[in-house]
């Protein structure tokens, strides 16, 4: 392990709340690595994924709709508390940063296939937002292998897809008819807009401060 060093973060307002700083100092105790959260996140992203497929058979969904919007919350939680634990500890892995991005990707992959599954239509809108999601994440670290710093902007950043997911799964489970109203795919198809808009935004951002560098 070497010294951490701080880089390009997402910026997020509940790191600076009381209760995620108490819950990264127990952590921190407790020696849980970094790693070892961001590979929780992950477990979590992919549990979510099966979870919203078997909607579309259990003989009670909302039980599954509910479990699946929890975990998608859960595995935000590993993605902020992994860079808080990493700081505090000040502690970096050599492979941290592969740790911090391959299971995002993972998790986004398995959470939108699998809610393009639930949706109990065709799964392409699924795929093609989980593409998508991918790209973003491309532009942003291809930005700073450019020179510039990493662009984190929305409208339909990761926070902001998980949080449209997070919705529509609750409002699934407590809704009746929401699923043959087909609301999951509605909602792909937003994020899928949204997605095309922040690309549009961060490959403008990024080219600006490129240009002026």
């Amino acid at each position: 392990m070497d010294s951490y060093q701080i880089g390009d973060r997402r910026p997020l307002a509940s790191r600076g709340w009381k209760i995620s700083e108490r819950i990264a100092r127990w952590l921190a105790r407790c020696g849980i690595t970094p790693n070892a959260i961001s590979i929780a996140g992950m477990l979590c992203g992919i549990a979510t994924g099966i979870l919203f497929f078997e909607t579309s058979r259990a003989s009670h969904p909302w039980i599954f709709w509910l479990s699946g919007a929890v975990l998608v919350q859960l595995r935000l939680l590993a993605n902020l508390y992994d860079g808080m634990v990493a700081v505090l500890r000040q502690i970096a892995s050599p492979v941290g940063e592969l740790f911090n991005e391959v299971p995002d990707r993972v998790s986004d992959a398995a959470t939108l296939i699998g809610f393009g599954y639930a949706a109990g239509s065709d799964p392409l809108p699924g795929f093609v937002a989980t593409i998508f999601a991918i790209f973003l994440a491309y532009l942003r670290t291809e930005g700073k292998v450019a020179g510039a710093h990493q662009e984190f902007c929305g409208p339909m950043a990761k926070q902001q897809r998980m949080a449209t997911v997070t919705l529509v799964a609750i409002a699934c489970a407590i809704v009746p008819g929401a699923t043959d109203w087909q609301v999951p795919m509605f909602a792909l198809w937003l994020i899928i807009a949204g997605c095309i808009v922040t690309a549009i935004r961060r490959l403008q951002r990024i080219s600006a401060t490129l240009r002026h560098r």
